[in-house]
């Protein structure tokens, strides 16, 4: 391969456009990206660009939007460029007609330390999980989702009190350099099966799509299990009840931060706990969760003490 391969990039969210700026940062020769077709959004169906095309247009880059990765148009348009590489971060699952093409293959960038956390959320499922660490690796695509032969891993330590945001800013950084160094020493690199970094692929962590029901918030579950559902969702898509706050009818809210309580006590699971001025708690079997931060529909998001000032809770 050359010592400056021609590079194809493939994304289309924040953190493939911070990648992508890295990659232009460092000269790598971009001859095209490829990202989500535009969408049209809002009360006036504006047009939206994915942020990897905003980064394309300031830099004059060659764009495809295709809505078929098969699309034999677009399969065409791709070999004729002749790519020596193509990176992949947070886009679609590619055909094998698309991943082929180039000599050195394609390489994907997933924020965990594979095997663990394959899938679609790996930022959310290690703080859910109650991990202490994660990572980013970056690996040789094959015909599965996030299989392929590892190029390189680098750890990323997980603070007690961090949230998936918090997380992704940090995933990106590192993720960014470790892109940088894979293409650099792409010649030397020996690709190593999954299979060199577990004992046993049962017993593997796995990242789905995370769903609504996902989201909801399970009080008979321990303090400390829901503060990590709150930190694994915060900002998106937001952990959330529907317990009564203001009577005895259901009311959804979400919550966004909150620190578990140990005591014992002898309230059912969800009983509401407040001075109405200073402190929100909701009872688990194991103590409570404080709430810090909650939002409720059509309104912003509240620190405790502001959203106090404002409401009053009905306590059992």
């Amino acid at each position: 391969m050359s010592k400056n391969p021609r590079v194809i990039f493939m994304g289309t969210p924040e953190i493939a456009a911070y990648i992508l700026n890295r990659l232009i940062e460092e000269k790598f020769n971009i001859i095209a990206v490829v990202t989500a077709p535009d969408k049209a959004s809002g009360r006036g169906l504006k047009i939206k660009y994915s942020e990897v095309k905003k980064v394309a247009l300031q830099n004059n880059l060659k764009i495809f939007q295709p809505h078929d990765l098969t699309d034999n148009e677009f399969i065409k348009n791709i070999k004729e460029l002749s790519p020596d590489i193509q990176i992949v971060v947070a886009f679609r699952k590619l055909p094998k007609v698309l991943w082929q093409i180039p000599e050195s293959g394609t390489i994907n960038m997933h924020a965990s330390l594979l095997p663990n956390y394959r899938g679609a959320a790996p930022i959310n499922w290690v703080i859910i999980n109650g991990e202490k660490e994660t990572g980013v690796t970056t690996f040789i695509i094959d015909d599965k989702i996030d299989t392929g032969n590892i190029l390189l891993r680098k750890s990323v330590q997980i603070e007690p009190k961090e949230t998936a945001g918090s997380l992704h800013e940090k995933i990106k950084k590192v993720g960014g350099e470790l892109v940088v160094e894979t293409i650099s020493k792409l010649d030397k690199l020996k690709p190593t099966k999954q299979s060199n970094f577990t004992e046993d692929f049962k017993y593997i962590k796995k990242a789905p799509k995370i769903h609504k029901e996902d989201c909801r918030i399970n009080w008979n579950n321990s303090a400390k299990e829901i503060v990590n559902l709150i930190h694994g969702l915060n900002p998106i898509p937001g952990a959330f009840t529907d317990i009564p706050l203001f009577d005895d009818k259901p009311f959804y809210f979400k919550i966004y931060d909150a620190e578990p309580e140990y005591f014992n006590h002898d309230n059912p699971s969800q009983t509401i706990l407040s001075d109405n001025k200073t402190f929100l708690k909701i009872s688990t079997p194991d103590g409570a969760v404080n709430i810090k931060e909650l939002q409720i529909p059509g309104k912003k998001r509240f620190f405790i003490d502001e959203f106090l000032r404002g409401y009053n809770i009905t306590q059992k």
